[in-house]
């Protein structure tokens, strides 16, 4: 008795700051909507406001941005495939992991916005789309959506589940009411033993988790040879070509300033540039060409002209194609306290990888990446200049690092056929 007592007066209390903090939602979607147009789009869905009825239910399955949606896409195709008659409804939170989920399902499945985690909200949508199966990817823990799908009844997967040291200790003052809501989840399938205790640790039974794997090894790289080929033609293969990807807006003046070290050196170098986000594309070019660069970008130039010196890659889901066409890459996130991004992309696609020491939400696999020889990670902005240079003038280096890196994406395999394992039985 007292356990449900405490419960709820914990979800009370939670619930009544989110409605107080609700009309700031709005100044919020404001404020991104003047920096990215899409969110000032289908507000409805993200207050969960349907207009027509969903029909039978769906497994559901919410990636929060474009790189949970990458790591869902082989369990997805694999369950359509075996199971094509099920009903699919995805959510993300971001407008790019939106435009994702169109770019690989198109009109297959459905997508909408994740409603906000107010208990009106979570009602509307669980009782709108009725999901038969929930599939939550990575660190989505919404405590009322969590009870939600409990109270209904609704079989809960945290799938491909990670919790950082971080994440962890961020939880503190949730943990009662974040503990109390993974008792109601099916299974945390964790990515790795140390995630699987840290969700232990956060208060889930130690028989409702298990590691098994992540399903980000389950890459499997699209076939570079035509945008290599046609690169080449603009390209020769003489010029060294680097690639920021995936960079944010204070890391911005770093590449500017490590671009800028790479040319004293090479001259005729070449940094293939994609921001994390598109409303940076913009940006990106401008900082660029203020330092007297020539730039042609994906989007009007479609390649680079023999005078560039930056080319901007102002599309989306192409980046592993343009991971081919260079020798050395930075991933971005790492320079700044964000904690990365995927590592494993330019490893597959045979490109040596560089990073900043913030890897906290890839821990794992830059460890694995690191022990094996496939990433170089350095304290700051200065050190990974060093390493671009001393890379894009190694060829043997970048080789043995390349082929590590492909062995160990090869080798980390499985997660994928271990997760269908656990959820199969549970498909409607």
């Amino acid at each position: 008795m007292r356990k449900d007592f405490i419960e709820t007066l914990l979800r009370g209390l939670y619930s009544a700051v989110l409605y107080l903090l609700l009309p700031i939602t709005v100044y919020h979607l404001i404020w991104r909507g003047f920096r990215v147009r899409e969110y000032f789009r289908r507000w409805d869905e993200r207050y969960a406001s349907y207009p027509q009825s969903a029909g039978e239910p769906r497994v559901w399955l919410h990636a929060v941005s474009v790189g949970e949606v990458n790591a869902a896409a082989p369990l997805v195709n694999a369950l359509r495939e075996r199971h094509p008659d099920i009903r699919w409804i995805i959510t993300t939170i971001t407008p790019t992991g939106s435009q994702r989920v169109r770019a690989l399902w198109g009109e297959a499945v459905e997508h909408v916005y994740l409603p906000y985690d107010v208990p009106d909200s979570v009602n509307r949508f669980l009782g709108h789309f009725k999901p038969s199966l929930a599939l939550i990817l990575e660190t989505e823990l919404w405590p009322n959506l969590l009870f939600g799908c409990r109270d209904r009844g609704i079989p809960l997967y945290i799938l491909n589940a990670r919790l950082s040291a971080r994440s962890l200790k961020g939880y503190r003052l949730l943990r009662p009411l974040i503990a109390r809501a993974l008792h109601g989840v099916t299974c945390v399938a964790a990515q790795s033993r140390e995630d699987a205790r840290r969700f232990i640790a956060l208060g889930a039974r130690a028989e409702q988790v298990r590691a098994l794997g992540n399903l980000k090894f389950e890459i499997h790289p699209p076939d570079p040879t035509a945008v290599l080929q046609a690169f080449r033609a603009h390209v020769p293969s003489s010029r060294k070509v680097w690639i920021a990807a995936s960079t944010h807006e204070g890391e911005e003046q770093a590449v500017v300033d490590i671009h800028a070290r790479v040319l004293a050196q090479h001259p005729d170098a070449l940094l293939l540039w994609a921001p994390r986000h598109p409303e940076r594309f913009a940006r990106a070019e401008a900082l660029a060409r203020e330092q007297g660069w020539h730039v042609a970008t994906r989007g009007a130039q479609q390649w680079p002209t023999a005078d560039a010196r930056v080319f901007v890659i102002d599309t989306l889901g192409e980046l592993m194609q343009f991971y081919a066409c260079a020798q050395v890459a930075f991933v971005g996130g790492s320079l700044q306290a964000i904690g990365g991004h995927n590592l494993l992309e330019p490893a597959a696609m045979g490109t040596a990888v560089v990073t900043g020491p913030h890897l906290h939400n890839f821990s794992e696999i830059s460890r694995r990446m690191n022990e094996a020889g496939a990433l170089r990670v350095q304290p700051d902005a200065d050190g990974v200049a060093g390493e671009v240079l001393q890379l894009l003038d190694d060829a043997a280096t970048r080789e043995r690092m390349v082929e590590a890196g492909q062995q160990l994406v090869t080798n980390g395999r499985g997660a994928l056929e271990r997760t269908l394992a656990l959820i199969e039985p549970r498909l409607p």
